[in-house]
């Protein structure tokens, strides 16, 4: 079992000034480039989604309240939206991933909660 000493050990893909691991990055600038680009246009969309499913849950909580439905109808309702709005406030923190998990599983809790009815 002999090695060779001639060998590389730099990694495949060197990383640039910014840190990224990117190699051959051009565009990487201040900001970061696209990158930065994307990752806000992705808290963005997790926030709003949040926002918008949180006030959609809370507005069919809030009828299914009024209604002749179960208790169980309008409390997952309820917590489907809270789950909704904690998701939008992770999205806006840039933890965009679970946010994206989290909003499945609040749809997910509101539309159980349709099944009770």
């Amino acid at each position: 079992m002999s090695g060779r000493t001639d060998t590389d050990t730099e990694p495949a893909i060197a990383e640039d000034a910014a840190g990224t691991g990117r190699a051959g990055d051009d565009e990487g600038g201040e900001d970061g480039g696209e990158f930065a680009g994307d990752a806000r246009r992705a808290r963005w969309a997790a926030a709003g989604t949040g926002a918008l499913l949180a006030l959609a849950g809370l507005a069919a909580a809030l009828l299914r309240a009024t209604g002749s439905a179960p208790a169980a109808v309008p409390a997952a309702y309820a917590l489907g939206a809270a789950g909704c709005a904690f998701a939008g406030v992770l999205g806006a923190r840039g933890r965009t991933r679970r946010a994206l998990w989290l909003l499945v599983a609040g749809a997910m809790v509101m539309a159980l909660g349709d099944q009770f009815d």
